[in-house]
């Protein structure tokens, strides 16, 4: 009874995102937030190319689609101003990425599970502790400013309302259940696109011939007179490429999200027993040299032709699986997509890129863990490329 109450609580919790949310009809109707926080982080780039200040690009990705997410979940910006609570939480979410790719010991050697060798679970609790008080705060504040808001219901509206004691139909959402979505939505919808993004962008600095087509695909189709929109990318075949070759070179969730054998099995003569732990090496897949030409370049070319064209991030094509694939595949792979291709699209269109003098050589390493971060965070100087209204918010 408790596994199918559970389960039902699951399926609810999914439909209202993928419905309010994270669906195609939902992506469309909060289009307008993402192009004013759009406006937002363009401003500001702009004002820091007038000062000749480097822009810490995870940071400035971070605060954005945080924004971008709380306005649609709360009817608020998260963050008014950047400082110490959005680099509070952008360190959260990174600790979180990082702690839970860790290898545990007690996974593999149960009985050491309870002496914590390694810390992990002492170092889980106390971030939790830090989530719960500032998932909490935001709940409240929200259902205590219910009365001022006269736009339409958001999504934590229509969450609310399923909120109630426990049944036992899993009709009712607990406080619990709550606090436990907007973590992933708030999480899973700032780190893992904001790395795709970072790397991307790192990419192009380490091979200026790559930004350059980029631009001149993008002058010829957009112009410099206005910003880019969404309804551009479809004719934008070669920043396409660019996306989908981050995917396969720096997935934003390396090994996926593990899986649970509910029954013994065979794949491929290998014996999986019931209960095993599976986790599916995307990081491996893409740079596996029996699938791809020269794994290690990145190269957009090599989606613009041949049978690679055809290939599609949604989890249809086993060699380019970013989000998963199957019936489990990561509820929010429209809205990622939406926005690596909405805000790489516009950085990569409305500036010029250049490592500061004082960088020399771009350090590429990669810092393991649920998601697949840079070791050293990307930090560039930005020059304007379209008429200056076009930066104004």
């Amino acid at each position: 009874m408790v596994f199918a109450e559970y389960g039902s609580r699951w399926k609810l919790l999914r439909k209202l995102s993928n419905l309010h949310m994270l669906g195609g009809r939902a992506l469309d109707e909060w289009g307008k937030v993402r192009e004013e926080e759009m406006g937002q982080m363009l401003g500001s780039m702009y004002e820091c190319s007038k000062r000749g200040e480097a822009v810490v690009v995870p940071e400035m990705l971070t605060y954005s689609m945080a924004n971008m997410i709380g306005q649609v979940i709360l009817s608020r910006r998260v963050f008014e101003t950047k400082g110490s609570d959005s680099n509070q939480f952008k360190d959260m979410v990174v600790e979180l990425m990082t702690v839970a790719g860790y290898f545990n010991i007690g996974d593999f050697i149960p009985f050491l599970a309870k002496l914590d060798l390694q810390g992990i679970e002492r170092g889980m609790k106390h971030l939790h502790n830090k989530f719960d008080v500032l998932l909490t705060n935001m709940i409240q504040n929200h259902v205590a400013s219910k009365h001022k808001r006269k736009n339409k219901p958001d999504f934590l509206d229509m969450v609310m309302a399923h909120y109630g004691e426990d049944d036992a139909h899993g009709d009712k959402l607990s406080f619990i259940n709550v606090k436990a979505l907007l973590l992933n939505l708030f999480t899973a919808g700032t780190d893992t696109s904001s790395s795709i993004i970072e790397w991307s962008l790192a990419e192009m600095l380490k091979n200026p011939s790559i930004m350059k087509k980029a631009h001149e695909e993008m002058d010829k189709v957009i112009g410099r007179e206005r910003r880019l929109k969404e309804s551009d990318i479809p004719n934008l075949p070669y920043f396409q490429a660019i996306c989908k070759e981050t995917y396969r070179k720096h997935p934003s969730t390396p090994l996926n999200l593990p899986r649970i054998s509910k029954q013994p099995c065979q794949v491929n003569g290998f014996y999986i027993p019931e209960n095993t732990r599976l986790s599916v090496n995307i990081w491996a897949i893409g740079r596996d040299p029996q699938v791809w030409d020269k794994p290690l370049e990145f190269k957009p070319e090599r989606f613009l032709s041949g049978r690679n064209k055809m290939i599609d991030p949604r989890g249809n094509d086993f060699e380019l699986i970013p989000f998963g694939a199957g019936r489990r595949i990561c509820a929010g792979t429209r809205m990622g997509i939406v926005l690596v291709h909405y805000i790489l699209g516009t950085l990569v269109h409305s500036f010029d890129w250049k490592v500061p003098r004082e960088v020399g050589e771009l350090n590429m390493e990669e810092a393991f863990g649920l998601a697949l971060q840079k070791k050293v965070p990307l930090a560039a100087l930005v020059t304007p490329r379209l008429t200056p209204n076009a930066y104004i918010p």
